[in-house]
């Protein structure tokens, strides 16, 4: 599979807001359900929230849910994560990643074709 490319992490402040995308390529793309996972420094990688090939299933970890929104836009080949009122304990290298599956899911075993990441980091 073509690689994944992550942008648009950076450094804010608790409360903000901040949107990371994820850009694919390949003609699988609309096939695919997506996820966003993320790993912050000694810890495990970790579900943060999945969406359905068509985009209308979705599923988020209890962590973000009300806050992150992921969306997709199947024509121009992103995932994006949309996150609101920002924590620090939220700071982390966030991945995308595709899943084996159409639907959303949420084990790290169902997703493969991993992003390099991309930086968020929350300050308090």
């Amino acid at each position: 599979q073509a690689p994944l490319v992550e942008s648009g992490g950076g450094l804010v402040q608790a409360g903000d807001s901040l949107r990371i995308s994820c850009a694919a390529s390949g003609r699988t793309f609309s096939s695919d359900g997506m996820g966003w996972f993320r790993q912050a420094p000694g810890k495990g990688r970790e579900f943060v929230a999945s969406i359905s090939r068509s985009g209308g299933n979705t599923y988020y970890a209890d962590y973000v849910k009300g806050r992150f929104t992921i969306s997709r836009d199947n024509a121009k080949k992103t995932v994006n994560l949309q996150m609101n009122r920002l924590k620090p304990e939220d700071t982390a290298v966030y991945y995308c990643a595709r899943s084996y599956h159409d639907y959303a899911v949420y084990e790290l075993a169902d997703f493969h074709s991993w992003g390099q990441g991309t930086q968020v980091t929350v300050s308090s």
